[in-house]
């Protein structure tokens, strides 16, 4: 509550959670308060949010890790999405956002794939959508073990 606060005096809030992708970490911070609270945290989310950056980290081939990311930047639209709980359709503005910067766990798990800094297989073991991830791995002519 105190985050939510100060973001909305102007302060900058960073924040981590155990979330892999931006609609998710939407929903748990609503999901941390109280029935009769989540309205007027929705509302306060949508107008104070700026951003949300998920991480997950691959195996990258040859040893080590990469980071796989989303970028949700708060639109108009997005913030209507988040104050009418509707963070399920985040995903879509976030792939049709990508002139602001934003980018999906999965387009970018794919450009990881093809820059073949990841197999196709840990691709879509992190996926948020592991069967359309698999199909368009298939269908860009990937093997993969887990088939």
């Amino acid at each position: 509550e105190a985050a939510i606060s100060a973001a909305e005096t102007g302060h900058l809030v960073f924040g981590t959670l155990h979330t892999n992708s931006a609609a998710k970490t939407i929903d748990r911070i609503v999901d941390a308060f109280p029935a009769n609270m989540k309205d007027m945290i929705r509302t306060q989310l949508a107008s104070s949010v700026q951003a949300v950056i998920s991480q997950v980290l691959c195996k990258k081939i040859g040893g080590g890790r990469v980071a796989g990311y989303e970028i949700m930047v708060t639109t108009t639209s997005i913030a209507s999405l988040i104050r009418e709980n509707k963070t399920f359709r985040i995903p879509s503005d976030i792939q049709t956002g990508a002139s602001l910067g934003m980018i999906t766990m999965d387009t970018h798990l794919m450009s990881l794939y093809n820059k073949e800094l990841i197999t196709a297989d840990e691709a879509v073991e992190k996926a948020q959508d592991p069967i359309v991830m698999r199909d368009k791995l298939i269908a860009a002519g990937a093997t993969l073990k887990s088939l």
